[in-house]
């Protein structure tokens, strides 16, 4: 089946009982055992498994061309699964510009029980000097957040399975509509379903989607359940229900920034322009290659500084402030202040999750804005 297809249709179970075309929210937290203390469909109590969790990672599979999926209640939780299910000691390479929560956690939660660097990932060579005997995990995001960094899926996969190293690529940015990383040969991928999976800005979730039902996934697996990090079946339902219209709220997604990042390009009060889709990008090749659109985040650098930057921020009507993407409202956030200290950051960025207003609208507000 196509994308929209599987969007529709993976996650939806009819009642049996009632007919109901839209499978009812099951909210019971325990399962009654049959006469023989067996469980009807496996159903023993919600943390290890919910009808509206089973129909949530069943779509979530087969959007991203896996074989198994696991549903959590935030993408930080996601991502610490992954982390936790590594052996004590095991060396991550990460990128230098990795999303601030993911890389808090390890330097914060992990330091001591888990090694890692930080390095520009795409860059062969620095990639090849940081892999040790003990490196057991190669962390992707592409697009970064918030560079838009492209990083070379292939080109990365090719390197490190010689060594035996996982590969685990952040999908958040591109979603399965833009990318599908495991079809480039990643393990690995991670979601925040926060953004555009639930795309209306009010529910928050995380996934991770396997290629491989092998031993590491059943101690992720392991992770979800005895943690219990999981998202409630109401979470569930509204994600399900939101990813039925994905694949057309994403393509206006990249149909808004596409021409926002062409308007931002030549005004003559921006430095720079960061999204994959223009050919200025140093990687808009590679992006081209392994995306089918580039993607509903861009990010820009005024000439005014980080003055400016706050400047234009607070001029602005249509945009709201505040973190997160992927809603359909458009939202812009001066990036290096949410990050703190350590950020990379430049203090003139501000990043955009361009939303699905109309595109004239929003071009006319930033022009106002940047006046």
């Amino acid at each position: 089946m196509k994308t929209e297809t599987i969007a529709i249709h993976a996650g939806n179970h009819t009642d049996e009982t009632t007919g109901a075309v839209v499978q009812p929210i099951t909210m019971s937290t325990t399962f009654e055992r049959m006469e023989d203390s067996s469980f009807r469909e496996g159903l023993i109590y919600s943390r290890a498994a919910n009808p509206n969790r089973t129909s949530l990672e069943k779509v979530l599979t087969q959007l991203e061309g896996g074989v198994d999926a696991a549903a959590f209640s935030s993408g930080n939780a996601a991502g610490m699964s992954v982390f936790q299910s590594l052996q004590p000691g095991t060396h991550i390479i990460a990128p230098d510009d990795m999303y601030h929560g993911l890389r808090n956690q390890l330097k914060q939660l992990f330091a001591g029980i888990l090694e890692f660097d930080f390095i520009d990932i795409d860059n062969t060579e620095v990639l090849k000097a940081h892999i040790k005997a003990n490196t057991g995990l190669i962390w992707i995001e592409t697009p970064s957040n918030p560079l838009l960094k492209v990083t070379d899926i292939r080109k990365i996969v090719a390197l490190v399975k010689q060594h035996n190293i996982k590969v685990v690529c952040d999908n958040t940015f591109a979603t399965p509509v833009c990318q599908q990383p495991l079809s480039l040969g990643a393990d690995l991928v991670m979601h925040s379903t926060t953004k555009y999976f639930g795309g209306h800005s009010d529910l928050m979730g995380g996934a991770l989607i396997t290629v491989k039902n092998d031993d590491w996934w059943q101690k992720i697996r392991n992770v979800q359940t005895m943690g219990g990090a999981i998202p409630s079946p109401m979470d569930c339902y509204y994600l399900a229900r939101s990813i039925k219209t994905l694949p057309y709220r994403v393509r206006g997604h990249c149909h808004n920034a596409q021409l926002l990042a062409g308007f931002l390009d030549i005004h003559a009060s921006v430095e720079q322009v960061l999204y994959p889709g223009l050919s200025s990008h140093p990687n808009h090749n590679v992006a081209k290659q392994q995306m089918t659109g580039f993607g509903g985040v861009l990010s820009f650098c005024l000439k005014g500084g980080e003055q400016e930057a706050k400047r234009v921020i607070n001029k602005l009507k249509l945009f709201t402030k505040a973190t997160s993407l992927g809603g359909v409202e458009s939202l812009i956030e001066h990036r290096a202040t949410v990050e703190g200290p350590d950020t990379k950051t430049p203090f003139n960025l501000l990043r955009i999750s361009v939303g699905l207003e109309h595109i004239d609208d929003l071009i006319a507000d930033l022009e106002q804005a940047l006046l």
